[in-house]
Order: structure tokens, then C-alpha cells, then sequence
């Protein structure tokens, strides 16, 4: 990856360490390419960098995530202005006065998010049963709010990209031989005690990965090339039993437990 062009977020699960190897296991050439559950955006921006596909769609089902992105698609200059002003305000009582509000506009509430991103404790995201972002302060010396640089280089990126929340199985229903899809979705818990990730309101449970495992046979026997990055977890190698399933290690730096964050083994499921 270029450094002109990096995720713009920290958010759980990134796929920055794996990027050689993700896109390893992707077409050279790309005619349109997919990503359910985009994230910080780590595989697309690389793919974008490289200009290794034709067009692109991008989706979530997590509204203020999509939305940010429409932000920084449409309208980065109005973005980068109210994020000049807000990294004035980083001390913990600003914190916690700017958490407690829910902006009007697109645009602030764009600008909130990625504020709340850069100084909330650890780069998590994560809301209550309501909706509503819960995450304390997170007491960085000099959190990096206004980058104009970074946001403008990935705003350049998603001109012409398809940005809209969705479900991942309708995101990505059009997807045909010569397209590419990689789907990355909060993983199965490793442990009984484990809760699945909270990237949304609403929880991603084993009914849904048993879906998703249906819509990734659903492509594959289509033709189109699918790569899947999944906990590594006999759960999920039987879900994607009868297809090439490597183990890879990654670092993961956000967790709000400090003892899981570290190396950890996920798997890669590839269908070619």
C-alpha cells in the first residue's frame, strides 16, 4: 500500500498486516470488485492503489460508517474544515460533551465519527442496545483529528465508488465471473465466553455466519473469485469445509481486553 493512501479509521479487525497476502489470493485484474463489510477500508485501499479494478462497491450495514464514507466521497473539503476545528478540542471533557451529541447533518455527523475514532480508547467502535456510541475517552497526547493529506488521497480513491448500506448478501448479488469479492465480517467468537463483535446495534451471530457461508458457495460455484478472513475456529472450518482454508497470524491492536490484543491466528478462505 502506498503511504499516500491509508484508512482513514483504526477500527477492530483491520486488515493492514494481511494486505500482501489478501491481495495475493485476488484477480491481478478486477472488473468490478466487492466488500460487504468494508471497515477501515485497508483491502480496497490497496486494490484502489494499485488500480487493480475497473469499478467498485462498497457497503456495511453499520449507517454511520457508510455514510462517512459518502462524506469523504462527496464533500472532503467541508469535511476537513470541521475537522480543523474539532482538533482543538481533544481534552476529555470535550470528549465526553461532543460524544453525548447526535449531529444533524451528514456532514457533522461524519466529522463526530472520525473524531471519536482518533480520540476514544483504543480506536474501538462500539454502541449499547440503543445505538448510541459508548466508548470512553481515550487520553492520547496528541491525537491526529485534521489529516488532510490522508483524507484527501482516499476521497480521491472513492470518486466513482458505490457506497451505500446494505446487507452483505444484497451488496454483493451482482457480482459475476471477471468480478472479485472479499468479505470480512465480525468473526466467530474462539471461545464460548467470547462475544461476537460489536460493530453494529444489532448482533452478527452463528445464523448469519451459517448465511454468509451460503451466499460464499453462492459465488464460487457463479464464478467469482471470493476471499473470506474468518476467526481461526473449528466453527468456521466447517463452514467453509471444501474449499482452500489457510491459517494466517495477524497482530491485533484493538481490543478492549489488553491480553488478547497481540498476534492471533485467523483463517483465510480462498475460492478461485
Amino acid at each position: 500500500m502506498t503511504p499516500e493512501l491509508r484508512p482513514i479509521l483504526k477500527w477492530a479487525g483491520g486488515k493492514r498486516s494481511l494486505v500482501p497476502r489478501i491481495l495475493s489470493e485476488l484477480p491481478p485484474r478486477i472488473r468490478t470488485y466487492y466488500e460487504p463489510f468494508i471497515g477501515g477500508a485497508a483491502i480496497f485501499l490497496a486494490l484502489a492503489a494499485r488500480k487493480r479494478f475497473e469499478r467498485a462497491v462498497i457497503a456495511d450495514r453499520n449507517p454511520d460508517l457508510i455514510e462517512l464514507y459518502q462524506v469523504v466521497r462527496d464533500d472532503a473539503e467541508g469535511l476537513l474544515l470541521r475537522l480543523e476545528q474539532l482538533q482543538q478540542r481533544t481534552s476529555e471533557r470535550d470528549y465526553y460533551e461532543i460524544r453525548a451529541k447526535r449531529p444533524r447533518s451528514a456532514l457533522e455527523r461524519a466529522a463526530r465519527l472520525l473524531y471519536l475514532n482518533k480520540t476514544g480508547y483504543n480506536g474501538l467502535y462500539r454502541v449499547n442496545s440503543s445505538g448510541a456510541f459508548n466508548v470512553p475517552y481515550g487520553r492520547y497526547k496528541r491525537p491526529k483529528v485534521y489529516d488532510p493529506e490522508r483524507l484527501r488521497a482516499v476521497a480521491s480513491a472513492l470518486q466513482g465508488v458505490d457506497i451505500f448500506q446494505s446487507d452483505f448478501e444484497r451488496a454483493c448479488r451482482r457480482a459475476a465471473p471477471g468480478d472479485a469479492v472479499y468479505l470480512d465480517p465480525p468473526y466467530l467468537p474462539v471461545s464460548r465466553t467470547a462475544s461476537f463483535a460489536a460493530y453494529h446495534s444489532e448482533a452478527f451471530g452463528l445464523q448469519e455466519h451459517e448465511r454468509l457461508a451460503k451466499t460464499f458457495a453462492r459465488l464460487a460455484g457463479r464464478g467469482v473469485s471470493v476471499v473470506l478472513s474468518n476467526s481461526a475456529t473449528p466453527e468456521a472450518a466447517r463452514l467453509y469445509a471444501g474449499f482452500r482454508v489457510a491459517e494466517v497470524r495477524v497482530r491485533r491492536p484493538i481490543n478492549s481486553v489488553a491480553a488478547r490484543r497481540g498476534a492471533v491466528s485467523e483463517l483465510l478462505v480462498v475460492a478461485k
